[in-house]
């Protein structure tokens, strides 16, 4: 154990071992909006705002319930790097199966709720009734995936707490690939439409939890064996869900952010909602290429604070910045550049692409004033300083809050874009200004 903790401790950051990580989670990430254009473009193709707009609220009502539970993803890469950092096996599969225990037992609830949170949802968003019959059949199938979603995020998160970005890559691939195949199958071909792209969504999380769950039982078999009493370690649950319960509220305030946007631009017509939704499927992607930056970050803080290493930090925080600052100017050169041809593939109707064309380069920017948001967010897990992740979060939330109570009735959706941009650059800049404070007492 002595050989291995020295061993922990003696890595080296540098560029390859930043890209190792973040080049196949970005494009294991890049699939996840790929799924999102491809169920808009299917449902788009029936030509009806109605069925596009009410996709979007209900995947957006599915997003607060699901983003909200992300700690278990992101928590779990937390914890499973830094013990990966110390050398601590044992550790490693405890956390696995802590947060396998919480994602079974808290997706069983929110499968069983599905018809009130369709409810609630509908009530929410206050669409048009064809938009609200589209949410409600849409929220209620798609929730019966619960169990899935939330195991598939532990599995994600004990993956990319090792560095295994291959894996992950393979894990998201398969994913998502058999979602987008049964969605062109189901809702397209066999024009099921709204329903079609739900079972697709079902079906491929529960196929690719259970290879998740055949891949890690397989290699926990030849690691040393696990007493069971330490899964149910009453300070290390306690350590977990204190983690948990402050990056469930900061990704609840994100997830909040993001509902008060969509509600904001239905707000603003049946259309206007449908070519902002189109708009925020390219936002993602130049999330998802932030992301596997982000990622890189998880897992170098991570690791080097369970080393208790401080140069690997430091170099991880520089390079991963670097790295993403580089992917979010070319994201938004893409988009400026093509995002009218992109907007044109996704939906037929005339009124939408008009509308989204226009406002385009406000979804274009949005790389360039998340970058921070994304990255600091990354090092922050790594390192599990949750507290201050979610009070800059709700930070952020209020400052959103008061730009678009002071923008959109102003400049209508141009406020509303403008307002999400302070929203990432609060975030981004508030979580730098703490990250000083911490790094004088984490080493």
């Amino acid at each position: 154990m002595d050989a291995t903790q020295a061993n922990a401790r003696a890595f080296v950051v540098t560029n390859r071992s930043v890209l190792a990580i973040a080049v196949p989670m970005t494009l294991a990430y890049l699939t996840t909006p790929l799924l999102g254009i491809v169920d808009t473009a299917v449902v788009g193709q029936f030509g009806d705002a109605a069925l596009l707009g009410g996709l979007a609220a209900g995947a957006l009502i599915f997003d607060v319930v699901f983003t909200t539970f992300n700690f278990l993803r992101s928590g779990t890469t937390g914890l499973v790097a830094q013990a990966f950092g110390r050398g601590d096996e044992l550790e490693e599969q405890a956390v696995f199966w802590r947060a396998v225990l919480i994602a079974v037992v808290a997706g069983i609830v929110f499968a069983a709720l599905a018809p009130l949170v369709a409810v609630a949802g509908q009530w929410f968003m206050g669409a048009e009734p064809r938009v609200s019959e589209a949410i409600g059949v849409y929220v209620r199938i798609r929730l019966l995936a619960a169990p899935f979603t939330l195991t598939n995020y532990a599995i994600l998160g004990y993956v990319l707490g090792r560095g295994e970005g291959g894996l992950g890559l393979m894990l998201q691939g398969v994913l998502n690939g058999i979602n987008i195949v049964l969605c062109i199958v189901l809702g397209l071909e066999l024009g099921w439409g709204v329903t079609g792209v739900a079972w697709a969504t079902v079906t491929g999380e529960f196929l690719a939890m259970l290879l998740g769950l055949a891949i890690v039982a397989r290699r926990f078999r030849a690691a040393p064996r696990l007493p069971r009493h330490r899964i149910l370690d009453v300070t290390a649950f306690r350590h977990m869900l204190s983690l948990n319960r402050d990056i469930m509220i900061r990704s609840f305030s994100l997830l909040a952010a993001f509902a008060l946007f969509t509600r904001q631009g239905a707000q603003f017509g049946t259309v206007t909602l449908a070519a902002n939704a189109v708009l925020m499927n390219f936002f993602l992607i130049a999330g998802y290429f932030l992301d596997g930056f982000a990622t890189a970050a998880e897992q170098l803080a991570g690791r080097a604070i369970g080393a208790r290493a401080a140069a690997p930090f430091h170099r991880a925080v520089r390079l991963t910045l670097f790295w993403g600052f580089g992917l979010a100017g070319a994201a938004t050169l893409v988009l400026l550049t093509g995002g009218a041809g992109l907007v044109a593939l996704v939906t037929t109707s005339q009124d939408v692409r008009a509308v989204a064309d226009t406002y385009l380069p406000w979804a274009a920017f949005t790389a360039l004033s998340g970058v921070l948001a994304f990255q600091m967010d990354g090092v922050f897990i790594g390192a599990t300083w949750s507290r201050d992740m979610r009070n800059m979060m709700l930070l952020s939330f209020l400052a959103f809050s008061a730009a678009l109570l002071a923008l959109a009735p102003a400049f209508g959706n141009n406020g509303l874009w403008a307002s999400l941009h302070v929203f990432l650059l609060v975030r981004g800049f508030s979580l730098l200004a703490i990250l000083r404070l911490r790094v004088r007492t984490a080493f």
